[in-house]
């Protein structure tokens, strides 16, 4: 049977009031993107596990177009220091992730999760809590992988692989290119298909896209990777099925996943983002940032399939 979790309260998001040393816009990061989303949740895992004493907090900006968010930190530090820990940090976080084995693929069978689980050490388990569930079993007998999943091997684009490789293959300069600096997407590197860039379609094309040479941010995906334990596969059950959702997903209309998340408006520290992405309220077919604490807009992003590949659309307000 699945079992519920229990939601948090709206009292549970308590953003902070401490008055910052050094602010920090994050150019790169825009509100309608979902990569960039994750990568700013991953920056703070970064940086709040690497350096607590900075006290880092983050929050959006929307009185300045355009709307991008802002990290704060009890001391000041430039963005070298900042992506140069980040960096390090992102590298030493993502050791947990050898605890998905030599598997390529989210296509797990309960016996394949539970002997992972049983070499796994308690970091290990976060992890693969994260990726699929042992109380949701599909009719392959294979478990529900997370929503962000978005690559099953198809084009020899192998999630699990990528979820290894690409958050430790990366430098200091990738990070502050994609907090700092407008999105160039020039690194010829593995992504997660996180990025609504990554659609590339026939549709007003000159030529086939399949040529094209696959580029992304390279920075911004080393983030998000480590974004994903923050975000633990629950079991849901719909239509008389099990499957399963995280915090920001939800099924919409014709059974497409989707993401939603709050921009806040003032600093607060990722516990209390995390309890914010999971307030029941972003779960509603018409959420109400009225509804949310602090919250000055809401924005939800689709997960389509075209062809063979899933990619995500850019962020709308719901």
């Amino acid at each position: 049977m699945a079992r519920k979790k229990k939601e948090p309260s709206a009292a549970a998001w308590q953003p902070d009031d401490v008055a910052p040393a050094g602010d920090h816009r994050l150019e790169g990061l825009e509100p309608d993107n979902l990569l960039a989303v994750m990568a700013l949740l991953g920056l703070l895992r970064a940086l709040e596990t690497a350096r607590p004493a900075w006290r880092p907090r983050a929050f959006w900006d929307v009185e300045t177009h355009p709307w991008r968010p802002i990290l704060t930190l009890a001391e000041r530090q430039t963005q070298a220091e900042i992506a140069k820990v980040a960096a390090e940090r992102v590298g030493q976080l993502a050791k947990d992730h050898a605890a998905t084995g030599n598997r390529d693929n989210l296509k797990l069978s309960l016996d394949d999760f539970d002997a992972l689980q049983a070499v796994a050490d308690t970091k290990g388990r976060r992890v693969l809590d994260a990726l699929c569930c042992r109380d949701a079993p599909r009719d392959n007998e294979t478990l529900w992988p997370t929503p962000f999943a978005f690559m099953f091997g198809q084009g020899h684009q192998h999630f699990l692989k990528r979820f290894r490789a690409v958050p430790t293959s990366g430098s200091a300069h990738d990070i502050a290119a994609a907090l700092f600096e407008p999105w160039t997407r020039n690194d010829s590197t593995d992504g997660f298909r996180w990025d609504p860039a990554e659609d590339r379609r026939y549709a007003l094309r000159a030529l086939n896209p399949s040529t094209d040479k696959a580029t992304t941010q390279h920075g911004a995906n080393m983030l998000a990777a480590i974004c994903l334990p923050l975000l633990p596969v629950t079991p849901i059950r719909r239509r008389g099925e099990t499957r399963v959702l995280t915090p920001m997903t939800r099924y919409g209309t014709g059974g497409q996943i989707e993401f939603t998340w709050p921009l806040w408006r003032r600093p607060a520290r990722l516990s209390a983002i995390l309890a914010l992405l999971r307030h029941p309220e972003l779960a509603k077919g018409s959420p109400d940032a009225a509804n949310l604490p602090q919250t000055a807009a809401l924005m939800r992003a689709r997960r389509i399939s075209i062809g063979k590949y899933f990619n995500v659309t850019p962020a709308e307000p719901p």
